[in-house]
């Protein structure tokens, strides 16, 4: 069954190739979404699939890339997309 969530992610995840590593990951677990920079030096991360592969994406959040440091990821429930359709794909977003 598809879900969807949201995934804020707090620490050193800005400038430092953290949202190509969510696209990534998203990628390699089958997920799809978005994530974006934060005005408060956060990442957001808006993610539909599969139960066990939003599973797999949230502990790759907590990993990151070497140059980010993570200290925290909090998840949410999202509403899924209006008429139940996936996005297409994942995208880093402005």
């Amino acid at each position: 069954m598809v879900e969807a969530r949201e995934f804020q992610v707090f620490g050193r995840v800005q400038g430092v190739g953290y949202r190509w590593h969510v696209m990534r990951e998203a990628g390699r677990v089958g997920v799809t979404g978005w994530a974006r920079n934060e005005g408060d030096g956060s990442v957001r991360v808006y993610a539909v699939g599969e139960a066990a592969a939003l599973d797999r994406l949230h502990f790759a959040l907590t990993q990151g890339p070497d140059l980010a440091w993570v200290e925290r990821v909090m998840e949410t429930p999202a509403a899924l997309p209006a008429g139940g359709e996936p996005p297409e794909r994942f995208i880093i977003t402005v």
